[in-house]
């Protein structure tokens, strides 16, 4: 058990850490210069370099770009989806590009989806589409090549085009996450369980674990006596996302507890269900940006790749390459 929790524990503090790292390009802490926005040109023109395997790479956003996309998007999703994603990819690693602090020393970005943005490599998108590899890389290609070089700013700098899986009705603020960005604000968004696979999730945790769990972080929580009265009121954000629970008479935040317990995000309930506690979650992601799944709905639902980034960066511009 005690095993259990160092090892969560030491997930908490690299996930409380990871983002900070992300957001560290933008505007910077007080007296520095926001970052400089990579220069502009169509993907084949665009070169960077690339932590992968270990060993740094320099690539073109034309060769890498559609390996990203096939790895953050299923192919399936509509070509308008996959036209907001491939912007959203671009973006996000010309902010990277142009970050005074980056993630990387030695690159700009990496292939680790859990810090920067996966990358598919061509063998294992043959491996894992078999007999349909030419139809879906055909797919992948054409919203990368149709939206060439295109990409999203705000106030004429390069924007932190963070995105996630799928939202619980309405995206996160990224200051309940990270910083307060003025583009990356709560907005609707429409899929629901008919649309999402596991939509809604749950895990179930023992009194002990769930104990023990809370105490090694929250050593001031009072977790005596009968479990069905350690947990006290919950407080949502504008988004419905848990911001905090009263455990024990300690605060423990949102964030917090679905890094402790793996919750794939913080849009769940918290119940005691003698005996022990049950997470209901619903979505998946930090919820911040584009919702992958939401793009799909609004595509098929008419919505073009513009329509759905305005959507979910709103007061952004897409900036065309010349």
């Amino acid at each position: 058990m005690r095993t259990i929790i160092a090892a969560a524990l030491l997930c908490l503090v690299i996930a409380l850490a990871l983002p900070l790292l992300a957001f560290s390009g933008g505007e910077g802490e007080a007296g520095e210069a926001p970052a400089e926005s990579a220069a502009p040109g169509t993907d084949s023109e665009l070169s960077f370099t690339v932590l992968s395997g270990g060993q740094v790479l320099t690539v073109t956003m034309s060769d890498w770009l559609p390996g990203v996309v096939a790895g953050e998007m299923p192919a399936s999703f509509e070509p308008e989806a996959l036209k907001a994603q491939a912007v959203a990819a671009r973006t996000y690693i010309m902010y990277r590009m142009g970050s005074e602090k980056p993630a990387h020393p030695e690159a700009d970005v990496c292939d680790d989806p859990s810090c920067c943005k996966a990358h598919a490599p061509d063998e294992q998108l043959r491996e894992n589409w078999g007999e349909d590899y030419e139809a879906n890389m055909a797919k992948i290609a054409s919203a990368v090549s149709s939206t060439d070089g295109e990409y999203l700013s705000y106030g004429g700098e390069v924007i932190q085009a963070v995105f996630h899986s799928s939202s619980a009705g309405m995206t996160e603020a990224s200051e309940a996450v990270w910083q307060a960005e003025p583009y990356l604000v709560s907005v609707e968004s429409p899929e629901t369980a008919e649309d999402v696979p596991n939509y809604v999730s749950s895990v179930a945790v023992t009194e002990e674990e769930f104990r023990e769990t809370v105490l090694a972080l929250h050593p001031e929580a009072q977790l005596e006596g009968s479990a069905a009265f350690w947990l006290g009121a919950a407080a949502h954000d504008a988004s419905g996302r848990v911001e905090s629970v009263d455990i024990g008479g300690a605060l423990v935040t949102g964030q917090e507890l679905r890094t402790l317990f793996s919750l794939r995000s913080t849009a769940f309930t918290l119940d005691y269900t003698d005996p022990g506690f049950l997470f209901t979650v619903t979505g998946y992601g930090h919820g911040v940006g584009m919702s992958q799944y939401g793009a799909n709905v609004m595509a098929q639902d008419g919505a073009g790749y513009e329509e759905i980034l305005a959507h979910y960066y709103p007061g952004t511009e897409l900036v065309r390459a010349k």
